[in-house]
């Protein structure tokens, strides 16, 4: 944009200069010719030394030796203030660019007005106004979902806390409880501490997200092998729940990622997966290759998702579920790092829902 305008500036110079050049000796030309060729003796009969006066300047500017350097000086010093007037309509825009800079982060000012000369620049800082507002939005929100999580997990890891101090401070207290009744409250007091775990996991994740830096440390992986894995630690879940996951696609597809990120990825999709599909609804995941490119396919048979939730599936904090109570109702982080270490690789991520079935589908480039 800078260089489009000075650059516009000088061409502009350019050509005042370069008519200047031309229309000056004209104007010599036309006006020696004109001097010599009319009779002025009606001036000379009106005033003579007006006359005489006259024709010593005329003489002085069109027939002396210096009439040259007279012409030069002229044609000099109006190149100078050529030169001085496009300076100062430089000096004009850029002020006016700096006054409305100011503009970018004040809340006050609605838009940023610019010459009609500046017509891009004023679009495109009225564009990085706009982008600014809707960031600060966001990273406001950000925060306060952020504060808002931390209160109910704090809030929530009590619960469990408090119920197994409850069970283990009756196990220490009655000595001859009965066996039945002991492994009972071992067995809620081992399940409440799986929670209080799962919970404190959570926060850790809620309270690193914002300071930890992604680093990738890539390696040549089998891409089915990789999926086939993460789906065994699934078995038991799945087993549970009456499920299967069914992988197809291509075989021995090797891709070049950090292992240990990538895996975490399609460990949340296919977490999420199982959590919001139906009661014995399979889950399926596709592997295609395609133009250079890899794509897996998450799939799951469950309630659609309407489509102003889907468009913000993947900011942090964000929850489908706002129910702490639910197994869904997780930190809400889990997509969003998805799509960063996804976006760290080069690839893409998306989310379409439609007709009970939600596909989750990342896009990775081939070796």
């Amino acid at each position: 944009m800078k260089n489009n305008l000075i650059s516009h500036a000088f061409s502009k110079l350019i050509i005042k200069v370069l008519l200047l050049s031309i229309l000056l000796p004209l104007f010599y030309l036309l006006m020696l010719f004109t001097i010599t060729q009319l009779d002025f003796n009606w001036l000379y009969q009106f005033s003579p030394n007006l006359y005489f006066a006259l024709l010593k300047i005329f003489k002085f500017i069109f027939l002396s030796s210096f009439s040259f350097l007279f012409f030069l000086l002229i044609w000099g010093l109006l190149i100078l203030y050529l030169v001085f007037k496009m300076l100062k309509k430089i000096d004009f825009y850029i002020t006016c660019t700096v006054l409305q800079i100011d503009h970018l982060f004040n809340k006050e000012k609605t838009s940023i007005e610019l010459p009609k000369e500046l017509a891009d620049l004023e679009n495109k800082l009225n564009y990085l106004k706009m982008r600014n507002e809707k960031n600060e939005r966001l990273a406001k929100e950000s925060i306060e979902k952020k504060d808002e999580l931390i209160i109910y997990l704090a809030h929530d890891i009590k619960t469990p806390l408090t119920s197994m101090i409850g069970y283990l401070s009756l196990l220490e207290e009655i000595e001859d409880m009965p066996k039945r009744k002991q492994r009972k409250y071992i067995k809620i007091a081992l399940e409440k501490s799986y929670k209080l775990e799962e919970l404190v996991n959570e926060l850790f994740e809620t309270a690193r997200f914002n300071s930890e830096k992604i680093i990738l440390e890539k390696e040549d992986v089998n891409l089915s092998l990789m999926l086939e894995q993460i789906i065994d630690d699934f078995y038991p879940t799945l087993k549970e729940l009456n499920k299967e996951i069914h992988l197809e696609g291509k075989k021995n597809l090797s891709i070049f990622v950090d292992p240990l990120k990538m895996a975490r990825v399609f460990n949340n999709l296919i977490k999420n997966a199982i959590n919001y599909s139906n009661k014995t609804k399979d889950i399926w995941i596709e592997v295609k290759e395609e133009n250079k490119q890899v794509t897996i396919k998450i799939i799951n048979q469950g309630s659609e998702i309407p489509q102003e939730k889907l468009d913000r599936i993947f900011e942090k904090f964000y929850r489908l579920d706002a129910s702490r109570n639910s197994k869904t109702g997780g930190s809400g982080l889990g997509l969003a790092i998805a799509k960063e270490i996804v976006l760290l690789h080069g690839g893409t991520i998306e989310a379409k829902s439609k007709k009970q079935e939600t596909i989750f589908e990342v896009t990775l480039p081939l070796n």
